[in-house]
């Protein structure tokens, strides 16, 4: 299980401090962004806070000042003098706004997935109902594998990130019922096409690369998918995705409120 280096929950009516809960499985709306270096960078920091507080409408989670009060719960819980490689994650109910914090463990390239049968539930929002998920996450070691979520044997997301599929140089994603996170976003900026397609199980073998992409892996490529025998033959987009994410790292502005 991960080690928290900051776990802190606030009442949203005047943000006093209350004891910590992780709202996980609650009605409400959460983000992990990647904060790094010192003094901190948040990467993607604006399209975070921005799709969060879309989000939040959604689930009738609606306050003016909400904006706001995240960005001071933010600020008010990072250290100026910290040098920094951690996962914050915000998460909101009608009630409470949480924030902790843990360390960032990049993925390996000896990297693998397992399949499970699961759907998110309104998968196109990245809510709080993520237990069945944690579940399966906490029996992995997530610097080498991740679960790759299965419905109706399409696969869709993983338990951490968004999926890109290459065939023969081409770029596939799946078609829908998942969620496309702000990584995804960025990586919807460099690339000229991108295929929305079914992902079936058993058309696999098909697939030169599978590339995930997220908050906390960053860019990692799948070596292998032990259960059906997939094995990666190529890194040439991996290595291309992995120059424009680095090329982001560079340009990430420093924080400020």
């Amino acid at each position: 299980m991960a080690t928290y280096s900051l776990k802190k929950s606030y009442q949203l009516k005047d943000l006093r401090e209350i004891n910590f809960k992780d709202l996980w499985d609650d009605h409400g709306i959460f983000t992990t962004m990647w904060i790094f270096g010192r003094p901190a960078k948040i990467l993607f920091f604006k399209s975070h806070i921005n799709n969060l507080i879309k989000s939040l409408k959604k689930y009738g989670i609606i306050r003016k000042s909400l904006k706001k009060d995240i960005l001071k719960i933010i600020n008010k819980n990072l250290a100026k003098n910290t040098k920094y490689n951690h996962l914050l994650r915000i998460a909101l109910n009608k009630k409470v706004i949480s924030i902790s914090m843990r360390k960032r463990v990049p993925p390996k390239l000896d990297f693998s997935l397992k399949l499970i049968n699961l759907k998110r539930e309104r998968p196109q929002y990245k809510n709080l109902k993520y237990k069945k998920i944690l579940t399966h996450l906490s029996k992995i070691d997530n610097a080498k594998s991740d679960i790759a979520l299965v419905n109706n044997k399409k696969i869709l997301e993983t338990g951490t990130s968004n999926l890109l599929f290459i065939k023969n140089q081409r770029v596939l994603v799946p078609k829908k019922n998942y969620y496309e996170g702000n990584t995804y976003k960025f990586f919807k900026s460099k690339i000229k096409r991108i295929i929305k397609k079914d992902i079936f199980i058993n058309e696999l073998e098909k697939y030169d690369e599978i590339i995930l992409i997220g908050s906390g892996k960053g860019v990692a490529s799948v070596k292998t998918i032990n259960k059906i025998g997939w094995k990666r033959k190529s890194l040439k987009k991996y290595r291309l995705f992995s120059k424009y994410y680095k090329a982001a790292i560079k340009q990430c502005n420093l924080l400020k409120f």
